[in-house]
């Protein structure tokens, strides 16, 4: 029997950050990635977002490569959003995605930081976010591609 603990915050962007996703569709779009997450036989804790990017709180099986799970999750839910009629304006999520790893210390203080995402974002646009995230977990990165 393997055992994990390993908390991942997932975070990535709609193709150029538009705004194409409307909040009377959130709630369909992610209970259908918590169903990608659930046939993963990894455990969803926390999913939301704004317009233009979604966070996902959820651990790893260790069965799984991050880079494939996430791709997964990327490509079925795009090819659900295109299919559903509901998202008329969506063209695709971006090419990369943030994930950072948290400790079982932090998870409620991540939940809630996930919860809260339509009043964060109020004060701290995606790109701001994204590179000060990048910032606190030391991730070297290049500048251009953030824009």
């Amino acid at each position: 029997m393997s055992y994990r603990q390993i908390f991942y915050q997932i975070i990535f962007g709609t193709k150029d950050r538009e705004p194409t996703i409307t909040e009377d569709s959130y709630q369909d779009l992610y209970q259908y990635i918590w169903g990608i997450i659930k046939n993963h036989n990894c455990k969803l804790y926390r999913i939301n977002g704004i317009e233009d990017h979604i966070h996902i709180l959820s651990d790893l099986h260790p069965s799984l490569a991050l880079a494939d799970y996430i791709k997964d999750i990327k490509v079925a839910s795009s090819l659900w959003m295109k299919e559903s009629g509901k998202y008329p304006d969506f063209n695709g999520w971006q090419d990369g995605y943030g994930a950072f790893t948290y400790s079982i210390r932090e998870k409620e203080m991540i939940i809630n930081y996930i919860k809260n995402q339509k009043e964060h974002h109020k004060t701290e646009g995606y790109y701001e976010e994204y590179k000060r995230l990048m910032i606190e977990h030391g991730v070297e990165f290049d500048e251009k591609y953030l824009l």
